[in-house]
C-alpha cells in the first residue's frame, strides 16, 4: 500500500480488522520495523485523539514521530497553481510537501474543510496536493471529506462488540450549535458498506449526506423507526449537505438519549458536547463504547502505518 487517503484504500475490512486485533493483542511485536523511520504530523487544524494516537502509533513500530502545527507554527501554504503569491502565503506547496518528504519517509496530514465552498472541499485540495508533491508515502488524519482512521476504528470497535452474525447499526445525525464537516460521518457510512452489517442512516430534512457517498443505503427521516432493534447507534452532528455548511436544524428532539437507544451501544468519534448530542445518561452508562473507540484509534493508526513501512 503506498497510501491510506480513504476508505476505498482498504481491500479487504475482515482481514484489516483481523490484523487489528493481532497488533492491539501485542502492540510491540513490529516494534523494529520502523526502526530509523520518521513519520511527519502536519496539522492544519485542531486535535486531541488523532495527534495522540497517531503519534503513539508510530512509537509503537519503533518509528521517530515529529509533530507540527502548520496553521500556526509555519509559513502560510498556497495550494493554487499559477497563483501570484502577493498575499497572505508564503510557501507554495509544491515546495512545502517536497521539503517535509525529504525529512520525513511518511506524511500523515489532517485538514478541515471550509463548508463554504463545496466544489472546493470535494476537490480535496490540500490532500492531494500532498499527493501530488511530496515523495513519500501519505496518511490522511482527517480530510475535507472523509476521515479513513476513524472508520477503520469503528470497524474494529463494532467487530469487537457485537453480540450477532448480522448487527443492525444505525448512523444518526444529532443537533449541534454549529457547522460540522461531513468527513466523519462519510467514512463511517464507507466503512459500513464494507462490512456485513444492516445498515441504515437516520437524519431529518434537509440533512442527507453526499448521495455519491450513501448510494443505495436507505435514509430514514424518523429516528425512533430507524432505532428499532439497533445494536449500535453511532451518532454524529453534520451540516447540511445540499445547502452547502448550513445549520438549518438545532432540534433538541434529536439528540440521542437513553430511552431511545434501549439495548443498543453508543458510539461517537468525540469530542462529543454532552446533553446537546447526547445526554449524560447515555455516555456514563455501560451502553457507550466511546472510550473504546478513542483507544481502538492507536491500533488502527498502526495497522495503516505498518502496511505502509512493509513497502518503503
Amino acid at each position: 500500500m503506498k497510501n491510506y487517503t480513504s476508505i476505498h484504500d482498504i481491500d479487504n475490512i475482515n482481514s484489516w480488522i483481523a490484523d487489528a486485533k493481532k497488533i492491539k493483542a501485542n502492540p510491540l511485536k513490529y516494534i523494529e520495523l520502523g526502526k530509523n523511520k520518521t513519520l511527519g504530523l502536519l496539522f492544519l487544524n485542531s486535535s486531541l485523539r488523532t495527534r495522540l494516537s497517531t503519534q503513539k502509533a508510530a512509537l509503537n513500530l519503533g518509528m521517530n514521530p515529529i509533530v507540527m502545527n502548520v496553521s500556526g507554527d509555519a509559513w502560510g501554504i498556497e495550494f493554487g497553481n499559477g497563483t501570484v503569491m502577493n498575499g497572505k502565503t508564503a510557501e507554495h506547496i509544491k515546495e512545502a510537501a517536497a521539503v517535509v518528504s525529504q525529512y520525513c519517509d511518511i506524511i500523515a496530514v489532517r485538514a478541515f474543510p471550509t463548508l463554504t465552498d463545496k466544489t472546493k472541499d470535494e476537490s480535496e485540495e490540500v490532500l492531494k496536493s500532498f499527493v501530488a508533491f511530496a515523495s513519500v508515502p501519505i496518511v490522511n488524519m482527517e480530510s475535507a471529506t472523509g476521515h479513513p482512521l476513524q472508520g477503520l476504528t469503528d470497524a474494529l470497535t463494532i467487530s469487537e462488540n457485537t453480540k450477532v452474525v448480522k448487527p443492525k447499526v444505525v448512523l444518526s445525525w444529532a443537533p449541534h450549535v454549529k457547522a460540522l464537516p461531513h468527513a466523519v460521518a462519510n467514512s463511517f457510512v464507507q466503512t459500513m458498506q464494507k462490512m456485513d452489517v444492516e445498515f441504515v442512516i437516520s437524519n431529518p430534512e434537509g440533512y442527507n449526506l453526499n448521495p455519491e457517498i450513501t448510494g443505495d443505503t436507505p435514509i430514514i427521516h424518523n429516528q425512533e423507526e430507524a432505532f428499532k432493534d439497533a445494536d449500535f447507534i453511532y451518532t454524529k452532528s453534520w451540516s447540511s449537505y445540499e445547502d452547502y455548511g448550513k445549520v438549518l436544524s438545532t432540534d433538541p428532539n434529536w439528540m440521542i438519549t437513553k430511552d431511545k437507544i434501549g439495548d443498543a451501544k453508543f458510539m461517537h468519534c468525540l469530542p462529543v458536547r454532552r446533553n446537546v448530542v447526547v445526554e449524560d445518561a447515555v455516555l456514563d452508562s455501560d451502553s457507550s463504547l466511546v472510550l473504546e473507540q478513542a483507544n481502538n484509534r492507536t491500533y488502527a493508526a498502526q495497522l495503516v502505518l505498518k502496511k505502509i513501512l512493509e513497502n518503503l
